[in-house]
């Protein structure tokens, strides 16, 4: 085999990884050219105003949160990733025996301390 013919085999293997990149891309092209062609355009000057909610604005967008917003939305991600980690080991839970278990165990209770521990500092209340 020739150099050729060795690289369109290798590209012939990943032709439908290319074919499903470009159409998705063509997809996204097209839906937002076609959402622009047939929109409505009345540029009127209440339309064009900023509004918060459908109310006027009142103050700046740029004020600062809470620092507690941050943290009862780290703490969500951080307690719903630990609790994916549940699903994995449940499908392979007949191979890996009682030693899986009891590390799962150990896993479970590392979580509930932790997740007490956020409960009595307050971090879960919403005020």
């Amino acid at each position: 085999m020739s150099g050729f013919e060795l690289l369109l085999e290798y590209l012939t293997r990943y032709f439908p990884i290319l074919l499903f990149i470009f159409v998705a891309l063509a997809f996204g092209v097209v839906t937002l050219l076609l959402s622009y062609l047939v929109q409505p355009k009345y540029p009127e000057a209440e339309k064009l105003s900023t509004y918060e909610c459908g109310s006027e604005p009142f103050s700046d967008a740029r004020m600062p949160f809470p620092v507690r917003y941050y943290i009862f939305a780290m703490l969500f991600v951080i307690f719903d990733i630990e609790v994916i980690f549940l699903y994995p080991w449940a499908v392979v839970f007949t191979k890996i025996g009682f030693i899986g278990l009891i590390e799962m165990l150990i896993f479970i209770a590392l979580f509930l301390v932790a997740y007490i521990y956020a409960w009595r500092k307050g971090a879960l209340e919403w005020d």
